[in-house]
């Protein structure tokens, strides 16, 4: 059969099978985004606890509206390879009820509202290296921003089938690079921009809540498997079955890795400590798990957690705020995993492409390097001329004294916990009289 001609019969038909699955993996990845706010919500102080939330929780709004409006075309409509556009994608409007993705067995509207839930996460993950001093209005208005100039064209590089890194023959599972490394990158940019917490290397900063963070973790791995198995769109061929198993297996891994290591450098086996290592675990296997074995799984894990663990120590090096470890984490993680498919790609399950330790040679690690160096490079210089934009005009930081005051108050005037009764929600306010201003007018905390 010519090349390019697929004969009637040899179409894909609907699937109900692969669309039930898909749907089931779509709302395991959204459970991700409220677990992400655990998670980081968990690691700040007390005063911080719902801002981080609802850092976390403003992108399910904002980018499911803006993916309907444009995003879904400019990621995955026709192009040049760096941009996409498809009319009927435009307002997800030109769609029929059961017209099939290209090349698979699932309605397109099945295909748009599981990548939908990639672009929510990954905005949010950016939120844990801003924590404690950002403005809501400004952060709203940054992801609203970023995901348009930032994620949508990365996911076309990468994920559509004529995007330029996809047809370099970069592998990306389910998200290292268009996910971690650009949200990792994004952080780091911003963080250069909008400076340090006050109080950064003399103030204790220790998570108020490592209960939260266990179940924000827990949430996190669990959702993880929709992630990264429902990335294949489909169940048919086992290959979505390897990613499943790779997943657990690399993120078990990499949680005993960050463990072993953390007790002969600290002394102790922290749950901070294990939480965080299954996360490196989980964004290390995000790109690399559908091409290696259990094996390479195990070792993608291992050296992910072990480096990731050491990276964190990094912002105490160099003097920037990471906040809750985005770059550490999510950028390193998301490096390792992006170029340890260059060694450990058997070429037996979802490609041919093989890793220097199958007798690949350096052309898929080359491959590799080069999603890994455009979409960190991309993603970091437009971050922060974003954030500097930003900053020079609304202003990202809050004032100072509020930052000192929290700024969950000043921000969303609540409390994550009320200590003094049984009540809670909005922090208590009453009026009273402020010399030289109108009493009538001005209002401060009780």
């Amino acid at each position: 059969m010519p090349p390019g001609i697929t004969l009637a019969a040899d179409a894909p038909q609907l699937s109900s099978a692969n669309t039930g699955f898909m749907l089931i993996c779509s709302a395991l990845v959204m459970i991700m985004t409220p677990g992400l706010a655990f998670f980081y919500g968990g690691m700040v102080r007390v005063k911080s606890t719902l801002n981080m939330l609802m850092m976390s929780f403003i992108s399910l709004g904002i980018v499911t509206i803006l993916w309907v409006l444009y995003g879904f075309s400019l990621a995955f409509g026709e192009s040049n390879g760096f941009i996409g556009w498809s009319k009927d994608y435009f307002g997800l409007s030109g769609i029929g009820l059961v017209q099939l993705w290209p090349g698979y067995s699932i309605p397109i509207y099945v295909f748009a509202v599981f990548q939908l839930m990639f672009a929510v996460i990954t905005p949010a993950l950016i939120s844990g290296a801003l924590a404690d001093r950002v403005k809501f209005t400004a952060w709203a208005l940054f992801t609203a921003l970023w995901v348009t100039v930032v994620y949508f064209p990365v996911a076309h590089w990468v994920w559509a089938s004529d995007g330029w890194l996809f047809k370099k023959g970069v592998i990306d599972f389910a998200g290292g690079t268009a996910v971690h490394i650009n949200a990792g990158a994004a952080a780091l940019g911003v963080i250069l921009v909008i400076g340090k917490r006050v109080g950064f290397k003399k103030d204790p900063m220790r998570p108020h809540s490592l209960p939260l963070v266990m179940l924000g973790a827990g949430l996190l791995w669990f959702g993880w498997f929709g992630f990264n198995a429902g990335s294949w769109l489909g169940n048919d061929d086992g290959v979505g079955a390897v990613m499943f198993v790779n997943t657990q297996v690399a993120t078990a891994a990499a949680m005993l890795a960050w463990l072993l290591y953390e007790k002969l450098r600290h002394g102790s086996f922290t749950t901070l400590g294990a939480a965080s290592g299954a996360v490196a675990g989980l964004v290390a296997i995000t790109p690399s798990g559908g091409c290696v074995s259990p094996l390479g799984a195990i070792a993608i894990g291992v050296i992910a957690g072990v480096l990731c663990a050491m990276a964190i120590n990094l912002k105490y090096r160099f003097g920037f705020d990471d906040s809750l470890d985005v770059v550490g984490v999510h950028m390193v993680g998301g490096i390792t995993g992006s170029l340890l498919v260059g060694l450990f790609a058997t070429g037996g399950v979802q490609s041919t492409a093989k890793g220097l330790f199958y007798g690949g040679g350096l052309d898929q690690l080359g491959k590799q390097a080069l999603g890994v160096g455009a979409v960190l490079g991309y993603s970091l210089v437009v971050s922060a001329v974003l954030a500097l934009a930003l900053d020079k005009t609304i202003g990202m930081r809050v004032p100072e004294d509020d930052e000192v005051s929290g700024i969950d108050q000043v921000e969303h005037a609540e409390t994550a916990y009320d200590f003094s009764g049984a009540g809670g929600g909005t922090a208590p306010r009453r009026t009273v009289a402020v010399p030289g201003e109108m009493a009538a007018n001005k209002k401060v905390d009780a």
